[in-house]
């Protein structure tokens, strides 16, 4: 009886979004987790982390910011805020995919996955800000929202493909050599976060000394070394496909990676030379979450699962007449 049907699947009885529709809220979570990761490096470089002296209130006494807090009260709420969208962009591609037919169960669950990493990633956020901004915990922070861009990309490469067992378009030590390559990155990232713990940015200018307990220019130049092991191992894949002649689009999307990489990597020494000016670390950590979504395209490239179902069958013209051939057709084309 439709009284005893969840919501979503009411929806899913009134509503049927097109395969495009649900392809296009896959590709806006992965943007908003950008944004998310964007953000949240804004909070840190403007001094703004505890812009709200408390969680999840801005103040003991008021919901959002007031007037005396300035702009980093206004700055961390609309951080806050922007986690609220967030929300809603998952639950409407939840909400699409769900609504979509045939269901397709993975899409959902990847939705369902993003959403509990961003509650969770909110809860985070607010030990961070009720522990005085612990440098361990403001890391954990930003690896969460990277943990949310990574399901945001899967989300996205699985609503524009099929349902079929993946099948290799290359051969095994090729895949493990993507595999390798997604590691090193996801090494790389994690080592950049412990960057950020011991550096000059904690988030507040009272909290200069709450650092991580290791030397900054030895940890950066692990850093450093890490992106040489990503880049060797980005163009030994390129060189590798090239050989076993791979289709072109993982080519393709090699050459972007490497692009992206280099990319991330001049900045990187511009900001290390410049002293660490806020703005180009801005653009740095926005280059670490486009290096990473280029990383894992590449990955899931090397395999293939099949053409998307654009139309539901149930849709389609119950009889076969669609497929028989028409006999006016035929019959002059004999003549």
């Amino acid at each position: 009886m439709p009284n005893s049907l969840n919501p979503l699947e009411l929806i899913a009885r009134r509503w049927q979004p097109s395969a495009a529709f649900v392809r296009q809220t896959a590709l806006a979570t992965v943007v908003m987790a950008v944004i998310i990761v964007v953000t949240g490096g804004a909070v840190r470089l403007t001094q703004s982390g505890l812009g709200c002296s408390t969680w999840p209130t801005c103040t003991p006494e008021s919901l959002t910011p007031t007037s005396a807090m300035g702009i980093n009260g206004l700055v961390e709420f609309g951080n806050r805020t922007l986690t609220g969208v967030l929300c809603v962009v998952v639950g409407v591609f939840i909400i699409a995919a769900r609504a979509r037919h045939p269901r397709r169960r993975s899409l959902t669950r990847l939705g369902w996955a993003q959403f509990w990493i961003v509650m969770i990633n909110a809860v985070v956020g607010g030990i961070t800000v009720l522990t005085g901004l612990n440098p361990y915990i403001v890391s954990s922070h930003f690896l969460a929202a990277t943990a949310l861009l990574t399901v945001a990309v899967l989300s996205w490469k699985r609503a524009g493909e099929g349902d079929e067992e993946p099948r290799d378009l290359v051969a095994r030590p090729v895949r493990q050599l993507g595999w390798l390559l997604v590691t090193a990155t996801g090494a790389l990232t994690v080592i950049g976060s412990v960057v950020t713990g011991t550096g000059p940015h904690a988030g507040d200018a009272t909290k200069l000394d709450h650092r991580i307990p290791l030397n900054w220019q030895e940890i950066t130049q692990l850093h450093v070394d890490f992106v040489y092991i990503v880049v060797g191992l980005t163009v030994a894949l390129w060189f590798t496909l090239r050989a076993v002649k791979a289709p072109a689009a993982p080519r393709r999307m090699v050459l972007e990676l490497f692009a992206c990489v280099a990319l991330q990597g001049v900045i990187g020494y511009v900001q290390y030379f410049m002293g660490l000016p806020e703005l180009v670390i801005g653009f740095h950590m926005l280059g670490s979450a486009l290096v990473w979504i280029c990383v894992l395209r590449v990955c899931l490239s090397l395999r293939d699962r099949g053409p998307l179902q654009e139309e539901d069958p149930d849709e389609s013209a119950p009889s076969g007449e669609q497929e028989a051939p028409e006999p006016q057709v035929a019959s002059a084309s004999s003549r």
